[in-house]
């Protein structure tokens, strides 16, 4: 007879750890909050001592992204300064052109949550003359529409700063900025859009140049400078601590931003500030129109004046008049 077969014991899989779904984090003008610590937990060990496990703690990390788009028939002109500010920001992303009379409020803030990012620069022509600026933290707000003036892009200019691409500015503020809430709110919508974010695959990690953004005439003005060291060598180190050796080399582009108004809102919503000194493009060429219609009026005025005149003071024939006529 043939050997009965053992029995063979059927050992149940482990059982797979539940893990928890995170709770989602809320997104502040700062970014996402940071997640709290988790609390420590008291565990029994098989030997009947007590211990502590803390749980390893994710650190925060910047992820903000810049959505940078322009409108439809924009020139030339304003569009090399959007691609010069993509060259300065590399953690820009760029989009197709959008039509100005859309709904700005609903796209671009589809836009910007197809592409991932938080925050929204965009540049809006207006009769191929004017320039506009919206910065907007997307999808909730605040937003700030400016006018631009004086723009001169880095090609025009052919200034001597050069700084590496892909490195990361030092964002420089003028004190005016401390001293009106509407600037406090502004300087913070400015860092947040133009300051790189630590650790971005596509930056380099040191910084080569600075953005300075100075408060002058109710306007902002803005300057890219290269910070140019003097050579140093294996044996003669520049400390770091002599900034008086360290010079400011103009790179370009420039531009002077007038704020027009501050939404509460993306690309719209509640009136947060108002600019009392902004006068309309529009409104600045028709006063020219109206200046130079003055003078024309002033010259035919002028004829009229002296033709009355001649004819109310005639001068008498002079006795020589007939001298030289033929008999």
């Amino acid at each position: 007879m043939g050997k009965k077969r053992k029995s063979q014991q059927v050992v149940a899989p482990p059982a797979t750890p539940v893990v928890e779904a995170e709770p989602p984090r809320k997104r502040t003008l700062l970014g996402l909050k940071p997640q709290p610590e988790p609390e420590v937990v008291e565990t029994k060990a098989e030997n009947g001592s007590n211990g502590a496990a803390a749980a390893a703690v994710v650190p925060f990390r910047n992820k903000e992204k810049t959505l940078v788009l322009c409108s439809r028939r924009i020139t030339f002109r304003y569009r090399h300064l959007m691609m010069d500010i993509m060259a300065l920001l590399p953690h820009s992303k760029k989009d197709v052109k959008v039509q100005a009379k859309d709904n700005k409020a609903d796209t671009l803030n589809e836009l910007a949550d197809l592409k991932g990012c938080s925050s929204c620069l965009l540049f809006e022509c207006r009769k191929k003359k004017d320039l506009y600026m919206w910065l907007s933290k997307s999808p909730s707000g605040p937003s700030a529409k400016f006018l631009l003036k004086a723009v001169h892009t880095t090609e025009e200019l052919k200034l001597t700063g050069n700084h590496l691409k892909g490195s990361r500015p030092l964002l420089s503020f003028s004190s005016e900025f401390e001293m009106h809430p509407h600037l406090q709110l502004l300087k913070e919508l400015l860092l947040q859009v133009f300051c790189t974010p630590k650790d971005h695959r596509k930056s380099k990690p040191f910084f080569d140049h600075v953005f300075t953004f100075s408060f002058l005439d109710n306007h902002i003005w803005f300057r890219n400078y290269q910070i140019s060291v003097p050579h140093q060598s294996a044996t003669n180190k520049i400390d770091r601590a002599a900034l008086e050796k360290m010079t400011l080399v103009e790179a370009g582009p420039r531009f002077a931003m007038n704020p027009i108004k501050i939404f509460s809102g993306s690309f719209g919503g509640q009136t947060l500030f108002e600019n009392p000194f902004y006068i309309s493009p529009n409104a600045e060429r028709s006063l020219d129109k109206k200046k130079k219609a003055g003078k024309y009026q002033k010259k035919v005025k002028a004829k009229q004046r002296r033709k009355t005149y001649e004819s109310v003071n005639q001068l008498e024939p002079s006795e020589l008049a007939d001298v030289w006529d033929e008999d």
